[in-house]
């Protein structure tokens, strides 16, 4: 059995752009796991390998692959930054032990690693940070940390290293502990030299500052500090580590990746600040998915298995690709294990470990591992497995909820079938697509993250499923209803050859109060409507709410009173009655004042202090009304009631009024009568419609 002592499982999180990918693949050329440095700009990434990245030269999915270093197994997931990706970040750092945070020397910090970097707070992650790109243009180290410093106040970041130089003249780093330097060749080797004599004040200005730093971190030593005492090595590099473990400092180092500066020291700090799985606290988790018992699961090879899905993908050809972390317990080929989630036994043949876009075979994987297994039946992201004598259902996080919805459509008449049921196959490999219909206005919706996200799920429909589809605003569930009452007469009478047909009904229409929706009183007395016809009425008057009076919209909150009638002994039939009902029902309706209904949405938006203004100011513009803000730390949380169709577009509007740091749910709130020109255009755009019908 492998030792877990030995074993890293992290994740490279950032903002979209800032080389985690690039930094990926120098780890990979770095350790000769690959024998060419993969590039995301040439297209020739071992990580960024679907088409859509290519074309894009952007990660959009969670990549897995493993390296040796100085004998250490260190797996990684290879994130997306984009905003319209960061599910997949999220649910990806469930099975991670640490996180590499890495921020762009020029760009410095951005929205997506600040969304990172929470991720990393909710599953109490320790993390390093690495200052990237420092061979860029205007790439500054110390503009970067001082931002890294304002926006990320715990951990506490702190730099163990201090560059060599900057931009083009970027050659190696200075290791402020041990007070070497390193330059760097081509291939990343590193040869130790003098600490540059211009950087001599520096390097011990900042030593002190990180002596300092990890003193505060303990007592005993913070003590043996203040009474001027040296430290030693071995008492700075672990206090250092259980500072890091502890979650009190993230390390701050410099690097290029593209230029495989300082990967050695990243490398070292993996290795030696960032946690095995047996550093990390026991996985919690229940017996069942109703049990309230709680059951620890200790990463140990020789425990029963566990393990917790993170990722699904779906090949029209290949199947179905299941990827999961083991959290306790080891796994070999041709196995099986419970599906606890879903209460299903599942078989599996092969067991992959994952190298980018290709699988290797591996006769066992343990704790800390992450694995796949194809073919599976009833497993989906976020399902717990397990040894099926020793159960057990871990907390997964659940989906984002989605921010954009469009109509959706086949391109081309007669692809209907095929367009949705790839649709559904794509909804189980990225969690956060909904598709769902709308019974009202008729329209299958399709709801995702953004319009990015959305424009590359249907690239990658057409390429896998050879469908196009296509996408509209999604049309507005109006509703009718009235503000006055009124008592009418309707009356079917028709004679033919033989039989003819007779029904009158006599009704009193009323409005209800907002969300009542329909209540139907029988008030007929001594006979003068049969009981078996006054259903029929009821029946009529229903099929007429449903297909509205004025806007084609289902008619709601409204009361009838059935009250007066007659009937013919011949004549009269359920039918007659129900279109004398329905009849009634319009005639009445025009007469009480009628008026359209809109959804009005919770929005809940998310933003830092200095945009509150401006977007509590585009919500008053978009007719909403505000209910109140809330202050998270340095965010607002600011909760309204919006109508819907002035949401359509909200998304990229936020995006561009919070360059990006902004973020916003919805559900349905209520309805609520819509102004009179919103009113007047609803109405106005059916009549044509009626009229052509």
């Amino acid at each position: 059995m492998k030792d877990v002592a030995k074993q890293r499982t992290i994740a490279l999180i950032s903002h979209g752009g800032s080389g985690k990918t690039t930094m990926a693949e120098a780890f990979l050329y770095f350790t000769k796991v690959t024998s060419r440095f993969g590039s995301v700009t040439d297209g020739t990434s071992v990580l960024d390998f679907e088409p859509e990245e290519i074309k894009r030269k952007s990660s959009l999915n969670t990549s897995f692959h493993s390296f040796t270093w100085k004998k250490n197994q260190i797996t990684f997931a290879d994130t997306p930054g984009g905003e319209n990706f960061l599910n997949d970040t999220r649910t990806a750092m469930q099975g991670v032990d640490g996180a590499v945070v890495l921020v762009d020397a020029v760009d410095m910090v951005k929205v997506s690693t600040e969304k990172g970097w929470a991720f990393s707070d909710t599953f109490g992650l320790p993390r390093l940070l690495v200052i990237n790109k420092m061979d860029r243009e205007r790439a500054d180290f110390f503009k970067t940390l001082e931002n890294i410093q304002e926006i990320f106040t715990h951990p506490k970041a702190v730099p163990v290293v201090l560059p060599v130089g900057a931009e083009n003249s970027f050659s190696g780093v200075v290791d402020l502990l041990r007070q070497k330097a390193f330059t760097y060749d081509q291939t990343g080797k590193a040869t130790e030299t003098d600490i540059p004599a211009d950087m001599a004040e520096n390097v011990a200005k900042w030593r002190d500052k990180l002596i300092e730093d990890i003193a505060e971190t303990d007592d005993v030593l913070l003590e043996k500090f203040l009474d001027g005492h040296d430290l030693s090595g071995e008492e700075l590099d672990n206090a250092l580590r259980n500072a890091v473990l502890s979650g009190q400092i993230a390390p701050v180092t410099a690097a290029s990746g593209l230029k495989l500066i300082g990967l050695d020291v990243i490398l070292d700090m993996i290795i030696g600040l960032l946690p095995s799985p047996l550093e990390r606290k026991p996985a919690l988790g229940a017996a069942s998915t109703d049990s309230a018992e709680e059951i620890a699961k200790i990463p140990e090879p020789s425990a029963p298995f566990s393990g917790l899905v993170i990722k699904t993908t779906v090949d029209p050809f290949a199947g179905q690709l299941t990827i999961f972390r083991i959290i306790s317990g080891t796994l070999t080929p041709d196995g099986g294990f419970l599906n606890v989630s879903r209460g299903q036994k599942e078989r599996f043949g092969q067991l992959l470990a994952l190298e980018g876009k290709a699988q290797k075979a591996v006769e066992e994987a343990g704790p800390g591992d992450i694995v796949a297994v194809s073919k599976l039946k009833n497993t989906l992201t976020g399902d717990s497995i397990a040894d099926e004598a020793s159960p057990v259902v871990f907390k997964a996080v659940p989906p984002m909820e989605p921010v954009v919805s469009f109509a959706v459509e086949a391109k081309n008449k007669g692809d209907e079938e095929k367009v949705f049921a790839a649709i559904n196959k794509m909804t189980v490999e990225d969690v956060t697509l909904r598709l769902t219909r709308n019974n009202q206005t008729k329209e299958m919706i399709l709801s995702g993250m953004g319009q990015v996200h959305l424009d590359a799920m249907l690239e990658k429909i057409k390429r896998k499923y050879g469908v196009e589809v296509v996408l509209k605003a999604p049309k507005v569930a109006f509703k009718e209803t009235i503000k006055g009452k009124a008592k009418v007469q309707g009356k079917y009478k028709k004679q033919t050859g033989g039989k003819g047909q007779y029904g009158d009904a006599v009704i009193e229409l009323e409005p209800l109060p907002r969300g009542e929706g329909f209540i139907f009183e029988d008030k007929i007395v001594g006979g003068v409507i049969p009981r078996q016809y006054i259903p029929a009425v009821e029946k009529g008057i229903v099929e007429a709410m449903v297909g509205g009076v004025v806007s084609g919209n289902p008619v709601v909150d409204c009361k009838v009173a059935l009250v007066f009638g007659s009937y013919h002994d011949v004549d009269s039939s359920e039918m007659a009655f129900k279109i004398a009902g329905s009849m009634a029902f319009k005639k009445a309706f025009l007469e009480c004042t009628p008026t359209i209904l809109e959804p009005i949405m919770l929005l809940t938006v998310t933003v830092p202090d200095e945009f509150m203004g401006d977007v509590m100011g585009d919500i008053s513009s978009r007719r909403g009304k505000l209910l109140g803000t809330e202050s998270h730390g340095k965010r607002q949380v600011i909760n309204a009631h919006v109508p819907q169709m002035e949401l359509l577009s909200y998304s990229p509007s936020l995006t561009s009024m919070t360059g990006g740091r902004g973020s916003f749910s919805l559900e349905f709130a209520h309805y609520d009568e819509a102004p009179a020109q919103i009113r007047d255009k609803v109405i106005s755009e059916y009549k044509p419609q009626e009229e052509k019908e």
